[in-house]
């Protein structure tokens, strides 16, 4: 596969790897490598497009498996992954892509000219474990029919301009592990079904929302979600995020900074594997718990909220400094000023 830019999807990275490290098969002279149905509609996609450079290598003197932008596999002589980025020309996603009926991965990258939405025929496309469509001017909601790709793993479409609500059937991907839908414009409350992901999937789930426009309060459901890493910061949630924490927990990383958090933290459990922490910019009060020492935290932010009392001495906890802690209401002790 040959293309520039980089690659967020740990799929795709994944796939390359695998693919480079496998013998190529032995074909006659006779044998196409490139499957015909997938080199029609790789040359119905670049007809659409229209970008006569980006496409230069997608003739018929080469097999299409040769083509850059894209990977088949080793063995299958079928397209696996496919690719656009950096594309400053005027975009629009092609619905041919839902033609490419044994497509692992697609990705969208650094495209500031798409308009139109996700077309409906990637609904063809069963066999996709992965999706990514990042910094990119895609508009519009995030659709629906996204939840019948009953394969999918990682769903990143942060970066870009989406708008509405999340799909609270997106739950009904049972196999996905990345629900990544951060900097966009999204707005409404976090769908009450998310608690029900699959919270055993391999790696563990992560959920990133952060810079959006959400609203409300973080739905009770996730109190009973195993989620490893969470990101719901820069948004206007409200309430109780208490829900979030318990000591046999496996979140590694927890970030619910910049919302209106308002709940009192002194009887928290946080989960044991907690690596990263970050509350600030909420309306957080109480007493930080004793039992923050006992964690092996990477890092923490507890600023700008509402704390008092004496910060617990032990663990990692000093030596965050001062920044972690300040503009709290009466936060005290190192490393803060002494108690009086």
């Amino acid at each position: 596969m040959n293309s520039h830019g980089s690659f967020s999807s740990s799929f795709i990275l994944l796939f390359l790897l695998v693919s480079s490290s496998l013998p190529s098969p032995a074909l006659s002279d006779s044998t196409p490598r490139c499957n015909p149905a997938d080199n029609g509609a790789l040359l119905r996609i670049k007809e659409s497009l229209n970008i006569p450079d980006y496409f230069a290598d997608w003739n018929s003197s080469k097999e299409c498996c040769d083509w850059s932008h894209l990977g088949c596999g080793a063995y299958s002589g079928e397209v696996a992954v496919l690719v656009f980025d950096s594309i400053n020309s005027p975009f629009k996603i092609p619905a041919a892509i839902g033609d490419l009926s044994h497509l692992l991965a697609l990705a969208f990258y650094d495209i500031p000219n798409l308009t139109g939405s996700i077309p409906s025929s990637f609904t063809k496309l069963q066999n996709l474990v992965s999706i990514t469509i990042r910094n990119t001017t895609l508009s519009g909601p995030i659709p629906e029919f996204l939840s019948q790709l009953k394969n999918l793993r990682e769903l990143e479409l942060p970066y870009n301009q989406l708008s509405g609500s999340i799909p609270p059937s997106l739950v009904n991907l049972n196999e996905l592990k990345l629900l990544s839908l951060g900097w966009n414009r999204l707005t409404g409350y976090i769908p009450d079904s998310f608690g029900g992901f699959n919270a055993d999937v391999l790696g563990g789930f992560s959920m990133l929302l952060s810079h959006n426009q959400l609203s409300g309060e973080i739905p009770s459901s996730l109190g009973q979600f195993n989620v490893s890493r969470i990101d719901l910061s820069y948004n206007n949630l409200v309430g109780d995020a208490s829900i979030l924490f318990r000591e046999n927990a496996t979140a590694t990383s927890i970030n619910l900074s910049n919302n209106q958090l308002d709940f009192d933290l002194s009887s928290v459990r946080f989960p044991r594997s907690l690596k990263s922490l970050d509350l600030s910019h909420n309306m957080i009060r109480g007493r930080i718990p004793k039992q923050i020492t006992k964690l092996n935290l990477q890092s923490m932010d507890l600023s700008y909220n509402r704390l008092c009392g004496r910060i617990p001495v032990g663990g990692k906890v000093q030596k965050f400094g001062a920044k972690s802690f300040a503009y709290n209401l009466c936060l005290c002790g190192a490393p803060l000023p002494k108690c009086k």
